[in-house]
């Protein structure tokens, strides 16, 4: 671990151009669970017969708005939570001038929250909902704490402004995270399984020596990797910085 934590120091020293990917292991240190580890969503027990990537698919918001909207309220809200160190780490480290951008997979703003200013969410942002008719803007307020399924005043359904599994990702946020990591000089893959497509072959597009790893558990993408250092990340981000 110490090998691995010096040789990600001198990468970070050495560089100016990072660009950090992450995903949903990023954010459960602020108490967010994430997708697929033992405690993570689709291990949780569920009333209903159905995948928790179909009750989160846009065929099930247009089938059952009200059980979309229940399932969501229960495992996707958490007003409450905050940035973690991770959040913090990565923030400072834009701040220093040598991170020029954030490619999340997360939904909770938490990033923004904590100070990063350039941030790619490839899967849009629970800090955001539109009527599916008229498109006019409403907050997670109104959305979430609805007892029924929202609705606009023209008569809409109220949705949040994420990618439902079944729908594409946004083109132009996906040329911008593959030319940000084109122009990178190192890579810090963090949080994420690197199981979801597209959003995981981001990583193919990054062809340097200074490729950072950092996860709990093993990835299909641990030998390309420079460096690998599995644990937790708000932990070893919050670490990394501070030593820098």
């Amino acid at each position: 671990m110490k090998n691995s934590f010096d040789q990600a120091l001198k990468m970070l020293a050495e560089s100016e151009r990072i660009v950090f990917f992450g995903g949903a292991g990023v954010s459960t240190a602020s108490g967010i669970p994430d997708f697929r580890s033992a405690t993570g969503l689709y291990n949780r027990e569920h009333n209903l017969n159905y995948s928790p990537e179909y009750l989160l698919s846009y065929a099930f918001f247009k089938a059952d708005p009200a059980g979309f909207y229940s399932y969501l309220r229960d495992n996707l809200y958490f007003p409450d939570a905050k940035p973690n160190a991770a959040h913090y780490a990565l923030a400072k480290l834009e701040k220093m001038g040598k991170l020029s951008a954030v490619i999340t997979q997360n939904i909770d703003n938490f990033h923004q929250r904590a100070g990063s200013e350039k941030v790619l969410e490839l899967h849009g942002s629970m800090e955001r909902y539109y009527c599916i008719r008229c498109r006019k803007d409403y907050d997670p307020a109104y959305a979430l704490r609805a007892t029924e399924v929202p609705r606009c005043s023209c008569g809409g359904i109220v949705r949040p402004d994420v990618v439902l599994y079944g729908e594409m990702l946004d083109t132009e946020l996906l040329n911008a995270a593959i030319k940000a990591i084109l122009r990178a000089d190192m890579l810090i893959v963090g949080g994420t399984s690197l199981v979801v497509y597209p959003a995981a072959s981001l990583v193919r597009y990054y062809r340097r020596d200074k490729l950072l790893l950092i996860n709990q558990e093993t990835t299909a993408y641990d030998n390309w990797a420079n460096v690998v250092i599995n644990g937790d990340i708000s932990q070893i981000m919050h670490e990394l910085v501070e030593a820098l």
